[in-house]
């Protein structure tokens, strides 16, 4: 039989250590495949180790256990189980939210044999279990929906957006809200698309989303926010992606598997 296999992202050094001798301690038989420092690498080795559990600090630099969880959940290839998740946090409400809603455990630092010790007898429970491990993706999937802004069911919303403000040469275009087919992220930027134009924004889609009507612009990708007014139709291929096509323009917008959920009855 394998030994499970486990990759850890903490940015404290110091913790890092410590959760992987005490997870070495607690349970001899777990392969510790690697150790990272951040949200970016934590994706990276995951998609490339494919380890059977993963523990994430909340908080990372660049990503945070929640943002990678989500791109790991949008990646991860067809076929191998997704990882069983435990959430790493020094501050309680995290904790908490994080085993509500999108983890299979959490523990708190500083790491307690205790605490840690159920985490593992439930970890291995888990892991015996096929059926439960099968269904992984997609538990994660939709509770990631509750934490996640622009997602339905995320916390919070500003004032809502009516004008676009991008800039154009030495000139500032304004672009009613209404009239964008949907918005894309590109570095820095967010691509602003309407039907006969597209503009630049200095902005993230992250600091966007909360000012758009979520009943009007829905995330279909963790880069593209679609406009469901402008929506033409819903398309699965052979594999079973799904893509949706636009009014009046040609490009397919390709949806990944945390929104697939909403295109369901169409």
């Amino acid at each position: 039989m394998n030994h499970p296999r486990a990759l850890i992202a903490e940015d404290e050094p110091i913790l890092a250590y410590t959760l992987q001798q005490t997870l070495q301690r607690l349970w001899p038989e777990l392969q510790v495949c690697g150790v990272v420092d951040n949200g970016a690498s934590a994706v990276q080795e995951a998609l490339a180790q494919r380890p059977d559990v993963l523990f994430l600090d909340i908080k990372m630099p660049g990503k945070t256990g929640l943002e990678a969880a989500q791109e790991l959940a949008e990646d991860w290839p067809e076929g191998p189980h997704f990882p069983l998740v435990v959430f790493v946090t020094a501050y309680d409400e995290y904790a908490l939210q994080a085993f509500e809603y999108a983890a299979a455990d959490y523990v708190l630092k500083p790491i307690s044999d205790g605490r840690l010790g159920k985490t593992v007898e439930r970890l291995k429970a888990r892991l015996q279990h096929d059926v439960e491990r099968g269904a992984e993706l997609e538990r994660i999937v939709g509770q990631l929906r509750s934490l996640v802004p622009g997602m339905p069911g995320a916390q919070g919303a500003g004032e809502r957006l009516n004008m676009i403000r991008a800039a154009v040469g030495n000139q500032i275009r304004l672009i009613p809200v209404d009239e964008v087919q949907y918005f894309e992220a590109t570095d820095k930027y967010v691509n602003v698309v309407t039907a006969e134009s597209e503009s630049l924004i200095r902005t993230s889609l992250k600091d966007l989303l909360p000012q758009l009507d979520p009943s009007r612009f829905w995330q279909i990708h963790r880069g593209t926010v679609v406009n469901v007014h402008c929506i033409q139709a819903a398309l699965r291929d052979e594999t079973g992606k799904l893509s949706l096509k636009l009014k009046n323009r040609e490009q397919m917008l390709p949806v990944s598997r945390v929104y697939a959920h909403l295109f369901k009855q169409m």
